[in-house]
This record gives structure tokens, C-alpha cells and sequence, in this order.
């Protein structure tokens, strides 16, 4: 179990990637999470991390101002979590598993879902469409968290503008919008206020879609009712809700548009002499197969799927954490060899060399220096499809500094970087076919989970860690872990 986006200082013993910074709580057995939350306020959540068990296993882990401290906007009237889902009709892990053991991918979602509910366009399920009563008004604060496990969403409130305040539990410059697109991982709080004529309106997510691949083309809805309107239902039944209009599932110029508009509320303190300058090729790949009519080789052309960054696909361990294995000096486990850069440079968004597409299994982390300033360009390729991969940073927050399409420009972009407000996150998506950049000072001993938070693309290998040293003394040292730290 994660609190995804808490920083966890010092204690990965806390944070809970399954063979990361722990092993697995075995059934019937338990396991305590005991941290400290420090300067830190906003939207959180919290989700189980072992294969596909967070379909079902999550929640909001929402962490308020201090007493006496008020928000850095209007107090709204009211509080309500949208948390955004994704439902199969059968057992996820059994998905999972068939997907694994074919090599091909994974059947989509059945649904997605608002609180848990599909809402009123399935079937069987608009009894239960979650309700988010409003007055005449007044302004409401909507928490929205997307907990879907493989799909970037768009969601919107039908004739009602957001006013986006926070993403990923940290202010940002107010601004207003018809729509949010929100990756899996992220969080983003608007304020709405209730100023249309009483009636009810539907609330909507449906897929943004970066990939040339199949994708579950639904929409979930909930409700957000006027109190007056509650009372005028004609005959006994409620006015039909009004519908809001969505982007369509491939545009990606409303998405772009979006995250561009994001911005810290005023100046912040950006890394500007880098120590660590890291090029990441994060996308698929596939693992050629000797027999292509193998029923473990369904993949494209008688292949299996896998996925990598820098060529290299993660492989967790199987018989202890990597926290564990370094904590305790264990040898063999994982190695510090990451890449810094792609071992073999191409037109990463061009037509790549088949002969590039198969990537190398291992278990290698990247190793930093305590109190390093890093920089890492996330470089989304083309190999298999181009897509929008958010990549997620356990322990860590992180100032997104630059994007855009294409090749990254070491030369002329970095010019173009923001180092004055960018907006800070701990989970942030690769334009399809582009790259973004990020900077972080590595103030937080340990071993920390890289990976991109689409769930399939986690096990095929889409994933590395950061191993930063100790510093000095006490304050910049691992805490020991804990006395019931479940064992493998």
C-alpha cells in the first residue's frame, strides 16, 4: 500500500512498492505504515501497489492547511472527492495474469467510474450514480483523483466552468476551464461554482487516447443536482441531466493546452546548476520469440510486449525488496549502472530500426548523490506507438520546466525552459510523440520507484529506481526499518 505523492523524508520503509521498499503483506498478515507528513497540503491518495490490485483498492488521502491557515483562495462552501476509476467485469488480476502469460495486452476496462459508480449510461447502474448536491451559489471545492489504471481521462461538469487551484497537492496560478485532462496518478483540485439555472447536469470522464491501440471507449457520469432542482421533477421523475461536451479521445491539442496552462503561484526555487543530467527513452518494445505460434508469444507478430526505458526493461526481484537488499547489504540483487542516456542514439519519434525495438531485461537503478540537483528528460518514442506515458517519481516531488513534441533539443529547448513558476507535481505525462523535463534536488535518502503509473506498462518494464545516498548525519540518513517490515 502506497500514500502516492507523500514524500515519506527518510522513511521508504513507508512508502510500500511491492519488492521496492518491501515485500508483499501476506495474506492474513498485517503490516502498520507509521510516517510524517511535512509541508505538504492539497489532494493525495492512497493505493494498493502489488500487480493489479489497485483497481479496486485505493482511496483520497487528503491533507488540509494548519489550523489558522487559510487556503490561498476563496473558502469554498463545500468539499467533495471525484474520484475517477476503472471496472472489469471479471477479476483484474485474472486479466493480468492472462496477459502475462500470452505476452500480449490486456483486455480494456468494462467502465470507468465517478466514487465508485459507473453511472447512467451502462447498464444496470443509474440507481446508483453517485449524487454531488449543490445550492444556488455557492462555490464547492472538487477533489479529483484519477485511480483508473491505464487511461488518461477527460472530465468536465456540463455549462459549468472549473477553476483549477491545485494539482497533485500543490497550489497553482488560478485559471478557468471547460475541461481538465487528468492522468492516472494525478490529482487537481477546481473550485466550481453553482451559478446556472437550477437544474440537474451531468459530471463526465471519458478516455484521452494517445496510443494506436485499443482502448475502453465509455463514459462515466455522475450528477451534480441543484437542491431546488431536487423538488421540481415532473410526475414524479427528475428532468433528464444535461450533458457536458468533452474533446474528443485523440486530441491532444486540448490536453496539451491544458497542462501548459499550469503554473507554481509565484516564484519558486528551481535546481539551475545541474549535477546529474539524465536523457530517459521511455515507450514500448517488443521481445521477439523463437516459436511466433507460441500461445505465451500473441503479441504483434508472434512476439511479446514489453517496455523499457533506455532499452533497459526493469525486473523487480522475487526474494527480497531492493530497500531490504541495500539496507542490508545484500549482493546480487540489483546493480547501479543505469544508463544515463540511451545506449544507442536514433530518431526516437521516427521510423526506428526494427532491430531497436527489443529491449535488454535487468534490475539496474540509478544512483545519486544526497542533495544532487538533478535533471531528467523523459523522451517518449515511437517504438510499437507514441503515447502520453505518465511517469511517477515515489518520495519525490518534482518542477515540470519543459515540454514538447518531437526530439528533445539539448541545444535550442532548454532556452525555452520555465525556471521561474512551473508547476510543481509528482506525476506527469510524455506528450505522445514528444518529451518532457523535470528538475529535483535528491534530498531523500533511499531507494525510490521510477515508473511510468499506466499499470500495464509497470510490469512489462517501464520502471527503474533511484538509489540516493545518505548525506550527513542523522537528518539525511534512512531511518532503520521497522520491527514488523513484512519479510518475503
Amino acid at each position: 500500500m502506497i500514500r502516492h505523492g507523500v514524500r515519506q523524508l527518510r522513511n521508504p520503509w513507508a512508502d510500500g512498492p511491492e519488492y521496492v521498499t518491501q515485500c508483499p503483506i501476506q495474506p492474513g498478515r498485517s503490516y502498520t505504515y507509521q510516517f510524517t507528513i511535512q509541508n505538504q497540503e492539497g489532494t493525495l491518495w492512497w493505493h494498493a501497489h502489488s500487480k493489479w490490485l489497485r483497481a479496486t483498492v485505493y482511496g483520497a488521502l487528503i491533507i488540509y492547511p494548519k489550523l489558522g491557515s487559510p487556503y490561498p483562495f476563496p473558502m469554498p462552501k463545500r468539499e467533495m472527492p471525484v474520484i475517477l476509476g476503472e471496472w472489469w467485469d471479471r477479476n483484474p488480476l485474472d486479466v493480468l495474469k492472462l496477459a502475462l502469460f500470452t505476452g500480449g495486452a490486456p483486455n480494456v476496462s468494462d467502465a470507468y467510474t465517478i466514487n465508485g459508480q459507473p453511472g447512467d449510461l451502462y447498464r444496470c447502474s443509474s440507481k446508483e450514480t453517485a449524487i454531488y448536491p449543490v445550492e444556488a451559489g455557492e462555490t464547492i471545492l472538487l477533489r479529483i483523483i484519477n485511480s483508473a489504471l491505464n487511461q488518461e481521462l477527460y472530465f468536465g461538469v456540463a455549462n459549468h466552468k472549473l477553476t483549477v487551484v491545485a494539482v497533485d497537492a500543490s497550489y497553482t496560478k488560478p485559471f478557468t476551464t471547460n475541461v481538465i485532462m487528468i492522468a492516472p496518478g494525478q490529482t487537481t483540485d477546481v473550485l466550481l461554482t453553482a451559478d446556472q439555472p437550477p437544474a440537474r447536469y451531468y459530471m463526465a470522464a471519458h478516455a484521452y487516447n494517445t496510443a494506436n491501440a485499443a482502448f475502453d471507449n465509455t463514459t462515466t457520469t455522475a450528477i451534480l443536482e441543484y437542491e431546488s432542482a431536487h423538488y421540481s421533477a415532473k410526475g414524479g421523475k427528475y428532468l433528464k441531466p444535461i450533458f457536458p461536451q468533452l474533446p474528443g479521445f485523440n486530441d491532444t491539442a486540448t490536453a496539451t493546452a491544458f497542462t501548459a496552462q499550469l503554473r507554481s503561484p509565484c516564484k519558486v526555487k528551481v535546481p539551475i546548476e545541474i549535477d546529474e543530467s539524465l536523457f530517459f527513452t521511455v515507450g514500448l518494445g517488443l521481445i521477439n520469440c523463437k516459436n511466433k505460434n507460441s500461445p505465451r508469444c500473441q503479441g504483434p507478430n508472434g512476439t511479446r510486449f514489453a517496455a523499457s526505458i533506455n532499452n533497459v526493461s526493469f525486473v523487480l526481484p522475487r526474494s527480497t525488496s531492493l530497500m531490504q537488499a541495500y539496507y542490508q547489504d545484500q549482493p546480487g540483487v540489483f546493480t547501479t549502472d543505469f544508463p544515463p542516456v540511451p545506449p544507442i542514439q536514433f530518431d526516437y519519434t521516427g521510423n526506428v530500426s526494427r532491430g531497436l525495438w527489443q529491449p535488454v531485461k535487468g534490475t539496474k537503478l540509478v544512483k545519486l548523490k544526497f542533495g544532487s540537483k538533478v535533471q531528467i528528460v523523459f523522451q517518449d518514442t515511437s517504438i510499437v506507438t507514441v503515447e502520453d506515458h505518465p511517469m511517477h517519481i515515489h518520495g519525490y516531488e518534482f518542477y515540470v520546466v519543459g515540454s514538447g513534441f518531437g526530439n528533445f533539443d539539448p541545444k535550442n529547448d532548454p532556452a525555452k525552459f520555465n525556471l521561474v513558476d512551473p508547476p510543481r507535481r509528482n506525476t506527469i505525462g510524455t506528450p505522445p510523440g514528444g518529451w518532457v523535463a523535470i528538475r529535483f534536488v535528491a534530498d531523500n535518502p533511499g531507494i525510490w520507484l521510477l515508473h511510468c503509473h499506466l499499470d500495464t506498462h509497470l510490469p512489462w518494464g517501464l520502471a527503474t529506481a533511484l538509489l540516493v545516498e545518505n548525506g550527513v548525519g542523522k537528518l539525511q540518513t534512512v531511518q532503520p526499518p521497522p520491527l514488523d517490515l513484512p519479510q518475503c
